[in-house]
Parts: structure tokens; sequence; C-alpha cells
């Protein structure tokens, strides 16, 4: 047999990754049902499925030791009678882990880590399975004949399973002294009809009844005594018996009796949850066939075509623009816009089509939330529920995977730090279980994620306290912050209201985190708290950094652009209607003191500019007001952002770069690190005037170039 190839072999490999992250994932949520539903034994043989898959798949790709350590724990739980004192949800959660750990040091090439945890639970369950197997000989329950189903009743029973039915196997004996044997399977099937759907038959219609025994399969929803009560037909059935057919594969063997009452603790199928997620189930697994797996570079090489196509539509707009200012009277000037206009549609849809390319659902990250909030309250001592909502709310992958990061330090804080204790929940009115919501939502073309929980909210006098201790603030600084900016402080580098240092929490890193990350992607975070109510966080963040709408301006004879959706109006004034407050320029707007920012250089009281027009775009940032003072605007304009890197670009102030149509370069400006440098304490602040004072004048793209 050939050997693959060394290129074959990694690509194989890379699809082997990326496939076992999500059988990992799948294996997580099994294991929190099971957690829940200790005796389904649907979900145990889902546990075992996933198992399975991923041993098949770590074999192909070359990793035995993974394949060899799924095999174990896959024959473990092929008795799925065995639960003893072994928790299988535990066994779940732990293979998880050991299994991602194996991939990470596989993806590394590092040394493999210890699978002695998920070995010393498999020989546990082995022994709870032998010794389950000694007490069911000893009290077996009657079986059912064999019967070998064809394949398309197995099919139909398949279908039937998946709409939540359950399937049974029907045993009935015709009563010796009936008068009309050969009609009573009729009588039987006539019965059952009411009550159940008849999938299979054995003897088949039409052929004669050699036994005394009819074999029925049917599908139900109805309790078993009473389909059993439809088949005791006095004179014509003797004895009537009924079986449960868990799987297609289980159709010919020995299933357990359905008469049997289920044990203590566990889920009756008619009513367990795991039926009803089945159908889902069958219908994604339909939906996954039609799935095309490409690589996220394919895509992203699409999308900057398009933005090329974008500036190039710009550049022929303009030399429109042109003719027509030339040539008003041509008669081509009316064809020429005809197929601008055509062509700007066809673009703007092709445009829309590549973006929902990149875009994926947040349930791919919000899927390992539930597993997260499960092992920090278990570290905590706390009872959480998390409640996921807004799931199917789009958005970009590589967008995804960065939030991935601030959502889990989130989360983590509202279990360690938001949700009380039990005992204090309880002494304070509220439920002993704990809530942790999760939502998703577009706005405009943003999107908002929201974590809230009903904790004990955040305390403004403790975090000022604790600031002032550790030295973030000063006495003076303290006196004039208000209880928005107080509570602003906990997302400092190093700041942490917790009392000790746990596994979770307490070293002061994870808010900062989540805020340096939400700047570098163009969002926000904000922070909205009641005191023993509960804490909201609110996150806000573009669909796409590909493409974005921004209003253009001139500061100091630069050319500068911001989102669009992030300035809330547009006001003029004079240099002589500014004030100073504090450490701060501010301009009375209705009634209101907004404070300014200024990018460039103030200009000099004795040069008389003090009668200067200026504009002043108002922007909402943190739920705040502040205004960006420009010299002049040049208009909105769609920008195809293009990656600065550190020998271009100097400052942290500046996120990106654009090419308009006539070649110019833009400069976009990154909205949160400027409002950061500006409400930053006045000793980490720099000269007031000179922030753009690295930055390239901006003019054709060659001079911008390294």
């Amino acid at each position: 047999m050939s050997q693959f190839s060394d290129e074959r072999g990694a690509e194989l490999r890379e699809l082997f990754f990326e496939t076992a992250q999500e059988l990992l994932q799948t294996l997580n949520e099994d294991a929190l049902q099971l957690e829940n539903s200790p005796q389904d034994r649907e979900i145990i043989r889902r546990l075992r499925r996933t198992v399975h898959t991923l041993k098949g798949d770590a074999a192909a790709a070359g990793f035995p030791e993974l394949s060899e350590l799924a095999h174990l724990l896959e024959d473990a739980l092929a008795f799925e009678g065995a639960s003893g004192n072994v928790s299988l949800a535990e066994v779940g959660f732990t293979a998880a882990d050991v299994f991602g750990a194996m991939l990470v040091a596989y993806r590394q090439q590092s040394p493999l880590p210890d699978p002695s945890p998920v070995k010393r639970l498999v020989e546990n369950l082995a022994s709870e399975a032998k010794a389950a197997a000694r007490n069911h000989e000893k009290t077996a329950a009657p079986s059912c004949p064999e019967v070998r189903w064809t394949e398309y009743e197995r099919l139909a029973a398949e279908a039937a399973r998946a709409e939540g039915k359950k399937i049974l196997h029907i045993s009935a004996t015709i009563d010796p002294l009936c008068a009309m044997p050969i009609a009573a399977r009729q009588l039987v099937a006539n019965a059952l009809g009411a009550v159940a759907q008849i999938l299979g038959s054995r003897p088949e219609p039409g052929a004669a009844i050699e036994g005394q025994t009819i074999e029925l399969l049917v599908a139900t929803s109805q309790p078993d005594p009473a389909v059993l009560a439809r088949c005791q037909i006095p004179t014509v059935i003797g004895k009537a018996e009924c079986f449960r057919v868990a799987s297609n594969r289980e159709m010919a063997a020995l299933p357990s009796p359905a008469n049997e009452k289920p044990a203590e603790g566990e889920s009756n199928p008619q009513s367990s949850p795991a039926e009803g997620d089945r159908g889902r189930q069958v219908r994604r697994m339909g939906a996954a066939e039609i799935v095309l797996r490409v690589e996220a570079e394919r895509i992203d090489n699409v999308l900057n075509l398009v933005g090329e196509l974008i500036i190039g539509k710009s550049m022929l707009q303009q030399a429109m623009q042109e003719f027509a200012r030339r040539f008003a009277k041509d008669s081509l000037r009316t064809r020429f816009s005809d197929a601008m206009a055509f062509q700007a549609r066809v673009l703007n849809d092709l445009q829309r089509s590549v973006m929902k390319i990149r875009m994926v659902p947040v349930e791919q990250l919000f899927r390992r939330f539930p597993r997260i909030v499960r092992d920090a309250a278990q570290r905590c001592n706390k009872q959480v529920a998390l409640e996921i909502s807004g799931q199917d709310t789009d958005l970009d992958k590589g967008l995804l995977d960065s939030i991935a990061e601030p959502l889990t330090h989130i989360v983590r804080n509202a279990v360690s730090h938001g949700v009380e204790s039990v005992e204090e929940r309880i002494a304070a009115g509220k439920p002993p279980l704990g809530k942790i919501s999760l939502d998703a939502c577009h706005q405009a073309n943003q999107l908002i994620v929201e974590i809230s929980d009903d904790g004990r909210g955040v305390d403004a006098d403790k975090v000022k306290a604790k600031a002032l201790k550790t030295g973030i603030i000063t006495e003076d600084e303290a006196g004039r912050m208000s209880p928005s900016e107080v509570l602003d402080l906990i997302f400092r580098p190093g700041f942490s209201t917790a009392d000790e240092i746990t596994e979770i929490s307490g070293r002061g890193v994870g808010l900062d985190v989540v805020r340096s990350v939400l700047h570098r992607l163009k969002g926000t975070v904000e922070l909205e708290t009641i005191p023993g109510g509960g804490t909201k966080f609110r996150l806000k963040l573009p669909l796409t950094l590909a493409i974005i709408k921004a209003l253009l301006f001139r500061v100091e004879h630069r050319l500068y652009a911001i989102p669009l959706n992030t300035v809330a109006e547009i006001a003029r004034a004079h240099e002589s209607d500014l004030h100073h407050v504090d450490r701060w320029e501010v301009l009375q707007l209705r009634g209101q003191v907004l404070p300014l920012m200024r990018l460039g250089q103030k200009p000099d009281e004795e040069t008389g500019r003090k009668s200067d027009k200026i504009f002043v775009l108002v922007i909402l940032f943190n739920g705040r007001k502040f205004g960006l003072i420009v010299d002049a605007l040049e208009g909105e304009e769609e920008l195809v952002i293009k990656a600065l890197d550190d020998q271009t670009i100097a400052t942290d102030l500046v996120s990106g770069a654009s090419i308009l149509g006539d070649g110019r370069v833009v400069l976009i400006l990154n909205l949160p690190a400027v409002v950061e440098r500006f409400t930053a304490p006045e000793s980490d602040r720099s000269p007031s005037g000179l922030l753009l004072s690295q930055a390239p004048r901006t003019g054709r793209f060659s001079e911008v170039q390294p």
C-alpha cells in the first residue's frame, strides 16, 4: 500500500484537528446533558458514537496514542448499565480534557499528557460493568424472539425515532382456543393502529401463520401499558409482551423489556429531552452533507479582490463626474451613468455575498460556555445556571475567534466575583441558583453581546478604595471622579477587587485584556451594575473589519476617517465658544457640557485664530459623549481597510488605512485608543495637540510606504 505524501498527510492532519475540536465540543455537551440525566441511555450511546468517531479519525491521521485511548473508553461505554460509583458525565469531561491536551501536544509536537486519569476511570467503569453483568444474569428478564427486520423497516424506525417516538417490539401469542387464528394478526394490527404506527410484522401480511406468535414492530408516543392493553383481545390473544428497541443495531438483539418499570432516577425515553434532540441532530447531519469546507485564506483573497473592485468603482465614479462636467450635453453621459449604476448594484450584491461567506453564527463560540460555567461554579462551590439566547446571530469568523478570550474572562468573573455563594443568596432573599445570561443580537451594522448576572453587582466605593490602596489613582483624582469613571477603573491593568487569589480570579488579569482586545477590534465594552442586583457587560463590535462606512475629515491638512456609526451628530462652533474645565476643553451644546478632544495643534491666541470656525464631531463611546475637533469635513465614503505594520505607522491612534478613488490615502483613527489617551490620568497623557504628530501626511499611497 502506498503511503500518503507529506503534503497530503499534512492536509489530512489539519482536517483532523478541525473536526476533532467539533467532536470534543460535542463530547462536552453530551457530558453536560448526562450530568442532568445520568440514566439516559440515548445520551450514553451518543457519547460512545462520538468517541468512536474520534478513534477512527485519530487512527487515520496517524495519532495512535489518541486512537488507543479512545478505543479503551469506547469499550468501557459499551455496557450502558454500568453507572454505579463512576459518573459517566465525569468520564466524559475528563476524556474531553485529556483528548484536548493531546491535540495541543500533537499540534505543537510536544510531549503527550498523562492519560492515566482517563485510564483510571475506564478501569473503574469496566469493573462496574462486570459486576452489573453478573447481577443482570441473575435477574435476566424474559427475552423477545430474534427477528431480522428489513432495511426499509429499520429506516422507518429511525425516522420515527427522530420525530421523538419510541420503538417497540410486540410479541403476541394467539389463544389456543381462538376460532379464527388466520384473522388474529389483522385484528391485533387494527387494535394497535389507534395508538401506534405499524412499521413491520412477522409473519408478513398475506403469509400463513406457521406458529402461534405474531411479532410486530411499532412506533408510538403512548405509555407502554396502553399499547399492551390494545393487544389483549379476548379469545384471540392469550399473552402479549412488549420490548423497547433502543437502536437499529439492536432490533434483533435482546433489548430490555418495556413493561419493566424504569430504575429509580432513570429517565423515561418517552419524555427524555434526548429524544427531542434526536430529530434536530438528524436534520443537522443531513444539512452537513452540503457544507463545503474552505480555507479562510481563500475567502480573504476573494474579499481583498472585492475591495479592489470597490476602489475601482470609486475611480470610475470620479472619472464620470469629471466627464459630466466637461461634456454635460454628450449623449454618452447617460449611457455611462446607467452602466455605472448597474455595476454598482452588482458589486454591492457581490460584496454582501462574500461577507456572508465569512459570517458564522455565534453559536460556535457560545457552545463552549456551559462547560466553562460548570467547571468555574464547582471550583467556587456555587450553584450557577447559564442561559443562552441569540446564538443564531452571525459574525465575521475572524472577529468571532478574537472575542473568545474576552468573553471567557467576563464569564469567569461573573461566576467568581458576580454570583454570590448559596448562603449569601439565601440571606439576601435570592434563590440559591444564580443565573448568568449570554445574549447576542444585531444592532445596525454592529454585533451586541451582553453578559449579565443576578449577583452582588459592583460596589463603586470598594473599587475606589482598592484603586487608592494600590496607587492606581490619587486622592485628588478620586475626589473628581464620577461614578461611571470609578467603575471604569476595573478595566485598568492589574486591578482586582478579589480579597484573595484563587485559581480563576484575583490576579488582576482579565478585564484589561477585554478592553485592549475590544479596542484592537474597533469595538467597545460598557458596564452597567446595580449593587445587590447584578452586573451587565455590553460588548459592541463591527460585523466585519474589512469594509466600513466612514466619515472623512481633515486635521491640519491631514485626511482621516472614523466609522460613521460612531458619530451621533456634527456641530459647528468657533474657537471663542470653547472653555476650559479642569483639564478638559469643553463646549456647551444645547445646555449640556461636552468634553472635547483636539487632535491637532492648539491655535495661538496671538495670531487671531480665536474666530476661526471649527467642526465638532459628537461621538458616543461607552455611554458617554465626546466632541472631536476637526478643521474640515470631506464627506462620507465606503472604505476598504488596509492593515498597516509598525514600520509604516508609529502610533496606536491609527488602526488602518484606505485608498480613495483618486489615489489618496486616508488614515482610519482607532477611536477607542484616542478616547483612552484623553481620559487617562494626567501623568500618563501625551501633550495635547500633538497626538497625531507621528502619523505621516496623507498623499499618494507611495508616500506612506516604508
